[in-house]
């Protein structure tokens, strides 16, 4: 007996995505309205489609990747944010403060292929700028060979009100200590609504977006994140991707957007919400490419997303898989099932068998091994967009050009 093949799947199923595929194709912006039917069509595939088409123009068949190491120096923290499930107040069982000997043991630990350690912390109540300074000098004098991505815009903004300093100084000091970049969380939602619910002891959307404009001018690229799939409404997710698009074009620094599901499990709303499908997941990565377009990357971030979601979502717009990470607390506290570490060559396994080339990476996107680069069709940085050009030149003129073999 013979079985008949199923029909090929049509290009678009929802005729309502005709003119936003159209758009897509011509290279022009997508509005708010756009942003929003992407959240909403059932047509999931035909958006992963067209998100994968603006990845591929951007970055050819390559999907990135680094060798890095997270350090949570402390969980004790003020902020009281109700979705967290990593912080601990003052005195508080499962609290911690490494020791300065527990921090250069674990640097001095790390694997000599490591290139990053991305550090983020509570807002703790005691410890001045000055801390956060020698922090990030003995990690430097242990590798002073590695990047430090560390802390959040809602971290240098504590620090800035906890010793009453600008924003600006805040900066310039922990760069000198040894600061690379900024990572990207720390604001949830760029709404106000959300702020005022679910974290109003951190500092709100208009504070957050002003620490990342500050870094980009002096030279300190970021990421950006949003945590979705709690109380925000599809039109505050289409919002917070408008205002960093906006943010991107009046002081370009951003290098990636990293979607975060809500894992409520260990939260004050394990009862009231469930974690994200992945049919929600990917739709999130598929939209934030299809919208941020003067983004260089948007990350499938496997710890967040599982590995499994993380490969599909290679095809629906992600070109960046994250690291190695090795040892992760934040997100595994609040009930990810993701495993600690990925090994580099578990990454490279995830890519090829996408159908993609892994690219190392360091943390400002410069391939470990230009080598890599030759089979992936990676388009010259002059055919892309002005702004997202800017925002990977001021990456690339962070720091000094890093030797590869």
């Amino acid at each position: 007996m013979t079985i008949a093949a199923d029909p090929p799947l049509p290009r678009v199923s929802d005729p309502r995505l005709l003119p936003v595929a159209e758009k897509v194709a011509r290279g022009e912006r997508l509005s708010a309205d756009d942003g929003l039917l992407l959240l909403t069509t059932p047509d999931l595939l035909t958006v992963g489609r067209l998100a994968d088409s603006v990845r591929a123009r951007l970055c050819g068949d390559a999907v990135f990747y680094n060798v890095n190491r997270h350090l949570n120096a402390t969980n004790i923290c003020v902020a009281g944010c109700k979705f967290c499930a990593f912080a601990r107040v003052k005195g508080e069982e499962g609290g911690w403060l490494k020791s300065w000997e527990e921090i250069e043991g674990i640097v001095g630990a790390l694997s000599p292929r490591t290139t990053e350690i991305h550090t983020v912390n509570g807002h703790h109540p005691d410890l001045p700028l000055s801390w956060y300074e020698e922090y990030l000098r003995r990690m430097k004098a242990v590798r002073p060979d590695v990047h430090l991505k560390a802390f959040t815009a809602a971290e240098i903004h504590y620090f800035s009100e906890h010793d009453s300093l600008p924003v600006s100084e805040v900066l310039s000091r922990l760069r000198a200590a040894g600061l690379g970049s900024l990572s990207g969380g720390g604001c949830e939602v760029l709404v106000e609504r959300v702020h005022r619910k679910m974290f109003p002891g951190k500092c709100g959307a208009s504070e957050w977006l002003d620490v990342h404009a500050t870094a980009h001018r002096m030279g300190i690229p970021t990421t950006a994140t949003i945590l979705f799939n709690h109380i925000e409404t599809l039109e505050e997710r289409v919002e917070h991707l408008v205002r960093l698009r906006e943010a991107q074009d009046e002081a370009p620094g951003f290098m990636a957007f990293v979607p975060l599901p809500f894992h409520p499990e260990n939260t004050f709303f394990a009862k009231r919400w469930r974690p994200a499908t992945g049919y929600t997941e990917l739709r999130m990565v598929a939209t934030a490419r299809l919208m941020l377009d003067n983004f260089p990357h948007v990350k499938a971030y496997w710890l967040t997303l599982g590995t499994e979601i993380a490969q599909i979502a290679l095809s629906f717009g992600a070109s960046d898989i994250d690291g190695t990470v090795e040892e992760e607390h934040i997100m595994h506290m609040a009930g990810s099932s993701a495993p600690q570490l990925v090994t580099e060559a578990g990454l490279r396994r995830m890519i090829e068998e996408a159908g993609r080339v892994p690219v190392e990476r360091d943390t400002i996107y410069r391939p470990v091994r230009a080598a890599e680069m030759a089979g992936a069709a990676v388009p010259p940085p002059d055919d892309l967009p002005f702004a997202l050009r800017e925002a990977l030149r001021v990456a690339w003129a962070s720091e000094p050009e890093r030797a590869t073999a």
